[in-house]
């Protein structure tokens, strides 16, 4: 494990915002989308996560979906370590915790996190185009697929932001980021916008500390007061010990 490591008072009813991106997860088996090896270096961006891209060939991106959606409903994908450790954290601390996750998996509820914001969506989840309807979907889509709630044939999407689309709850995010006493990123590269930006939205708040939990320095590192890089099932534990300690 290295990193740096600063001394900081966080008082036990700070208000607490955590970042997590896909590094908290690749340690339960589920691929990354940007590492060498990850998602994006074997498909196209352009080809299955635009609006373009659906419009053009809805049949392609229904099925890249459906391998996903069934690799994450695989009984070996289980919550890992660093999961439970921040829904002990959320249920133990004396002030709030908001959870906000770039990624689409539902580890972390499964792990007993309540307070949680899916910024890009939701992979168990579909979206109806023509009237709204945002549902829990656990079977394969595809065009044919019908609406619960209106009827309609063929405006079935899965619930997951793409390229070129406005991330959810942004609004409550930014809420949350003035107002908190501790931001902590784990398992992101930092690269992913506006997600990496919100270390430096903390930065604007000078009794705020960041901490940076992930596998090496992200792009942002030199933004964060402490660091410590690892894998997320042994550091996460280990600052959330420190923190309720």
């Amino acid at each position: 494990m290295t990193g740096y490591h600063q001394a900081m008072k966080i008082a036990k009813d700070a208000n607490i915002v955590i970042l997590t991106g896909a590094g908290i997860s690749k340690e339960s088996g589920l691929s990354t989308f940007r590492d060498a090896d990850g998602i994006w270096a074997t498909v196209r961006i352009e080809d299955v996560a635009t609006p373009e891209a659906f419009a053009r060939d809805p049949d392609r991106v229904h099925d890249f979906y459906n391998e996903r959606r069934a690799g994450l409903l695989d009984s070996k994908i289980q919550p890992n370590a660093a999961h439970e450790a921040l829904a002990r954290l959320e249920a133990a601390w004396g002030g709030s915790v908001m959870l906000v996750t770039q990624n689409i998996d539902n580890l972390h509820e499964r792990a007993g996190s309540k307070n949680l914001v899916h910024m890009h969506g939701e992979m168990l989840k579909g979206w109806c185009q023509a009237c709204g309807l945002v549902c829990e979907w656990v079977e394969a889509m595809d065009i044919n697929s019908v609406c619960p709630h209106c009827g309609v044939t063929g405006h079935m999407r899965v619930h997951v932001v793409w390229f070129g689309e406005m991330p959810f709850e942004m609004n409550r995010i930014y809420a949350a980021l003035a107002g908190c006493g501790l931001f902590i990123s784990i398992g992101t590269s930092g690269n992913v916008y506006p997600a990496s930006g919100f270390v430096s939205e903390v930065r604007h708040n000078s009794s705020c500390r960041a901490v940076e939990l992930n596998l090496e320095p992200s792009e942002g590192a030199q933004l964060f007061d402490d660091a410590r890089h690892g894998p997320a099932t042994e550091i996460v534990p280990g600052f959330v010990a420190e923190l309720l300690s």
